[in-house]
């Protein structure tokens, strides 16, 4: 399995942040002795080491790791060795690169393309990686509010990341829909509803739903997802607006999530249950 970009950038990034607060540097004190070490009075500022540290690079030098390595006192050849392959890896470009005027940075789904175990809790929609190609076009065209241009390229982008689960290991997918999600979807999309029954057979799809009757819950809040991958990397927890993606990665967000989603699932209906009641809609349009 190729590696993913995106993860790799993470765990660069975070592997450089902690090789700094172990040499009890500041960000400031770094960048001044990059500037000594490289002889350049200018390429080396404390904003530089920030963005490094959080991943906020387009292509990363080899040579500036190592560089900062020599500083951190990274000295076992093996270890400096893991860093470079990580950081070519890092500057590959997944095959979402291409879609980056509709889907920017594309982090979701270099995410998604390593994860090991994917939950997600969803309000209003069906999850992009269930989602149908007429579904997923009547959700791009919505959104995009007249401006149809990029529908067709959204449309396709969705599509081509269900590939996850056609890998030799799939990621485990498990999700509750909000029934609310299921109520928008009208006869002429009846085939996501289809949909969402056979892969509801999957081995590694689980698929509940959590009925409106049921009233408040814990996550009235909105949509989320948790991304889990083999280690060293840790979870991530995906949340989504209009128009911005955020990332939360502290144990203790993830934790909270994970307790939310737990407490979510317990709401919910049972797998046969949910299937019943998927079948009982589709009947209904």
């Amino acid at each position: 399995m190729a590696a993913s970009p995106t993860l790799r950038r993470r765990r660069v990034a975070r592997l450089l942040f902690q090789q700094r607060e172990r040499s009890g540097l500041t960000a400031k004190a770094v960048a001044a002795e990059a500037k000594r070490i490289s002889g350049k009075a200018r390429g080396w500022s404390e904003s530089k080491i920030n963005r490094l540290e959080t991943g906020e690079w387009k292509r990363l030098s080899i040579d500036d790791v190592l560089l900062l390595l020599d500083i951190y006192e990274v000295t076992d050849e093996g270890e400096r060795e893991d860093y470079t392959r990580l950081v070519r890896e890092a500057n590959q470009k997944g095959w979402w690169a291409t879609y980056e005027n509709v889907l920017g940075g594309g982090q979701l789904i270099g995410l998604e393309a390593e994860a090991s175990s994917i939950r997600s809790y969803q309000s209003m929609t069906v999850p992009g990686l269930l989602q149908t190609e007429s579904y997923a076009r009547a959700m791009a065209t919505a959104s995009a509010m007249g401006e149809t241009g990029e529908v067709e390229r959204r449309v396709e982008a969705r599509m081509l990341r269900k590939a996850v689960f056609s890998k030799a290991q799939p990621p485990a997918f498990w999700t509750v829909i909000d029934e609310a999600a299921l109520l928008h979807i009208t006869p002429e999309l009846s085939d996501q509803l289809e949909h969402l029954l056979d892969v509801s057979r999957h081995p590694h799809i689980g698929i509940q739903v959590l009925p409106v009757a049921h009233g408040p819950h814990a996550a009235m809040t909105g949509h989320f997802v948790i991304m889990e991958f083999p280690m060293p990397d840790p979870p991530v927890v995906y949340l989504e607006a209009v128009s911005e993606e955020l990332y939360l990665e502290s144990e203790n967000q993830v934790r909270e999530y994970q307790r939310r989603f737990d407490y979510v699932q317990a709401s919910a209906l049972s797998v046969d249950e949910s299937r019943e009641l998927i079948r009982t809609r589709l009947s209904a349009l």
